[in-house]
């Protein structure tokens, strides 16, 4: 499909800069291709009244680092170059895929001190080697540390790396280190927050649990590649960054039986859904899995696990965008968005949220 077909135009003023508070108390826009009236407007406290006893949801339980890093590249001993690279795959003990910049200007073989800048004092102490490089700016570094040492040092120079559309607005700050955390996060290695998921706390799981909704957590490491535009002009052309994840083989066993039973998987995030979906047969069984993903998910797509989704609101033109209007239908999707535009609802990490039910159900 053209990727001009998932344009939009979006007001500046709908992006959020901060979460809501409490985060239960966001908007909710219930998206149902099936009823009467399709679009509704609630908060996302509502939750439990759109769920059903026996229903499971599945939360990504990844934990965002702080994988923004800032340093000086060296050359055959010659003067140093600030450069910065976002982290977003790890691929061994001493190694990671980055997204640098000024991409161009680095070379295989470049020794970068991170830690350092050339407006600011020594902050840590974290080399590494630019050991390959790929396109768009990617890089595989090798860093002199391995394992936790690394992991350590990593959580010392690091900065959380807010999303570009925040990020081009004001600075990240020390709050941001709790608004872009869920507050089940567990699994260290994310570089973007699973964000429909910050909207759930305390209160409303407990509501949850008194409805009867089951809880169920895999992992997705998001990368920094969710952030990408698509250059491509048609989606056939358009290639997903990798994504690693786990499916436990109990969770997997979990959640057929509630598939069994006549329950609903309601997936929180699109990161869980493209988990769920690769780890799905055609039958529509979930199986135990572990890997790198790189499932898109465009109309035409037949879901196979899936029957709800919760998510916040999306970027034109962005692979999400295209999810959900595989999810929900193109047409219906569309008109959701133009409705959340116009009625003022809040757009991307720190946004509302939206429930989407599945239109061929």
């Amino acid at each position: 499909m053209r990727v001009d077909l998932f344009d939009f135009d979006l007001p500046d003023e709908r992006i959020a800069l901060r979460p809501a508070e409490p985060r239960d108390s966001a908007r909710l826009l219930v998206i149902d291709p099936h009823a009467e009236s399709v679009l509704s407007d609630h908060r996302v406290g509502d939750l439990p009244s759109f769920l059903r006893a026996g229903d499971a949801l599945v939360f990504n339980d990844t934990k965002v680092i702080p994988a923004q890093l800032e340093g000086i590249r060296h050359r055959d001993g010659a003067g140093g170059q600030q450069v910065s690279a976002t982290l977003h795959m790890r691929v061994g003990p001493s190694r990671w895929k980055a997204f640098a910049k000024p991409g161009k200007r680095i070379k295989e073989g470049d020794r970068i001190a991170f830690g350092h800048s050339g407006e600011s004092c020594f902050l840590g102490s974290l080399d590494a080697t630019v050991e390959e490089k790929g396109e768009a700016g990617e890089v595989t570094l090798a860093f002199d540390l391995s394992g936790p040492a690394l992991d350590e040092a990593i959580a010392a120079v690091g900065h959380i790396p807010l999303p570009p559309y925040i990020a081009a607005k004001r600075p990240e700050d020390e709050r941001d280190r709790a608004d872009y955390q869920t507050i089940y996060a567990r699994e260290e290695g994310a570089v973007a927050a699973p964000t429909a998921g910050l909207h759930f706390t305390p209160a409303l799981f407990e509501a949850l649990d008194k409805a009867g909704i089951e809880r169920h957590f895999v992992t997705l490491h998001v990368g920094a590649g969710t952030f990408l535009p698509v250059k491509a002009d048609d989606t056939a052309d358009h290639r997903m960054h990798l994504e690693s994840g786990t499916v436990s083989a109990e969770t997997a066993a979990r959640l057929n039986a509630v598939k069994a039973r006549g329950g609903r998987i309601v997936c929180v995030g699109t990161t869980s859904l493209r988990l769920i979906e690769s780890a799905a047969e055609e039958s529509g069984e979930i199986r135990g899995w572990s890997g790198a993903t790189g499932i898109f998910i465009t109309p035409g797509y037949r879901f196979k696990a899936v029957d709800m989704l919760m998510t916040n609101f999306h970027l034109p033109r962005s692979t999400l965008f295209m999810l959900v209007s595989a999810f929900s239908g193109f047409e219906t999707m569309h008109a959701a968005y133009k409705h959340a535009i116009s009625t003022g609802y809040r757009f991307y990490s720190y946004g509302d949220a939206s429930l989407l039910f599945r239109k061929d159900k």
